[in-house]
């Protein structure tokens, strides 16, 4: 199945065999969670399928057609590793990309450690991927959990609340940004306290006991990072029983329309949320990204449209920036590589191999009987990370 969708992507979305073998062609092998969370990584193929368009419809990459192979991991890391091993020894790619879940990712990055092929992580956002567990060999684009984290903390710092309970998946993901936000949270507010904490599994939450105990420690906020299913069972139950009334709520990700349009008229109001409002972003770079998108696909982006997008730009940056495509000149190309994203521009830093990419962050409203995002704020990512004389620090010594 896995082979028969790569073979399929890249029939559906590149020129014909023949056409490939007159031009020549570079190839990318990928790696995503499609049957596990279609919700993100179907938006993702589609912006992948766009900017693949523009790149091979522009001359590809130095006259070569730009060739994705792309393979579904089932959101297992074991299956992500056959696939990558498939992509390097047997379909000869150039460099891997993707992922979704964080454990996922760092199976990857760790496999371009052993395996020394250059890794772009599009979506993972644990830490340890750039940081504790950063190798030379793993970029990440996606704007990661201590940046989101510190751009919810400083929102949830100006709230009046002391006490906050948390709820968040319990895997990689999950645990890594509950840590990094109470500190960040914390140093802005010594005085408040964290009393109670929820860990339902990924997929898998029982709504009704989790909020049962968060509701029995009366905090004054509550932090939640579950999303996709376990985030409509999470609010369903949380309205139903009134859990969120007269309480702040600061939830990660939740202003994505993979995870607030599923929502429609359950959505809660005044949560302050990361997402990606594409009906009220008025930049010319976005612009120009939507007009494209809708015309292709007849349907409106995703926040994973965007990191699919942005993936295969910064993608084709590298290699159109260098003639060495060893794993040593992708390295050397890809550090403190600028690339344009619907975004924004973007650098790689040099020092931790993490992308500059921003995020919005504002609250949820009821508009026509679907969820959407108002009191808008952009937050370049750059200036919610260290410094990088710090963050090169946070890495291990290879």
């Amino acid at each position: 199945m896995k082979r028969m969708m790569g073979v399929a992507l890249a029939a559906m979305l590149f020129a014909s065999g023949a056409a490939r073998a007159q031009q020549g062609e570079i190839k990318v092998g990928e790696i995503n969670s499609y049957s596990a969370l279609p919700a993100f990584t179907e938006p993702y193929r589609k912006g992948m399928e766009l900017a693949l368009k523009q790149i091979n419809d522009a001359g590809g990459i130095k006259g070569k057609k730009l060739v994705i192979i792309s393979k579904d991991d089932g959101g297992k890391p074991g299956d992500a590793l056959t696939a990558a091993n498939e992509l390097v020894s047997r379909d000869g790619v150039v460099m891997i990309a993707g992922g979704f879940l964080s454990n996922v990712g760092l199976a990857l990055s760790d496999f371009a450690k052993q395996k020394k092929v250059v890794y772009l992580a599009a979506e993972p956002l644990t830490d340890a991927i750039v940081w504790s567990k950063g190798n030379d060999y793993t970029f990440r684009l996606r704007t990661s959990n201590y940046m989101q984290a510190a751009m919810l903390a400083e929102e949830a710092a100006k709230l009046p609340a002391k006490t906050w309970a948390t709820i968040a998946p319990n895997y990689e993901f999950g645990q890594s940004f509950v840590a990094v936000f109470k500190d960040l949270l914390k140093k802005k507010r010594p005085d408040v306290e964290f009393v109670a904490e929820q860990w339902p599994p990924l997929n898998k939450i029982d709504a009704g006991p989790v909020l049962q105990a968060i509701d029995a420690a009366k905090p004054d906020a509550i932090l939640n990072a579950t999303f996709a299913g376990d985030l409509v069972k999470l609010v369903r139950e949380g309205n139903t029983r009134g859990v969120f009334k007269d309480r702040a709520v600061v939830s990660y990700l939740t202003g994505e329309p993979e995870y607030l349009d599923p929502l429609k008229g359950e959505t809660p109001e005044g949560w302050i949320v990361t997402g990606y409002p594409w009906y009220a972003i008025d930049t010319p770079e976005h612009k120009a990204f939507l007009d494209a998108y809708q015309q292709l696909h007849k349907d409106y982006p995703r926040l994973g449209s965007i990191v699919g997008y942005s993936t295969v730009m910064s993608i084709a940056a590298l290699l159109k920036g260098t003639d060495d495509t060893s794993a040593e000149g992708l390295i050397k190309g890809m550090k403190d590589l600028k690339v344009s994203t619907p975004f924004g521009d973007i650098v790689y830093r040099g020092a931790d191999h993490q992308s500059t990419m921003g995020a919005f962050v504002g609250k949820t409203a009821l508009k026509d009987g679907k969820g959407v995002m108002i009191d808008l704020v952009f937050k370049k990512g750059a200036d919610y990370l260290p410094p990088a004389d710090e963050a090169a620090k946070l890495r291990p010594k290879e």
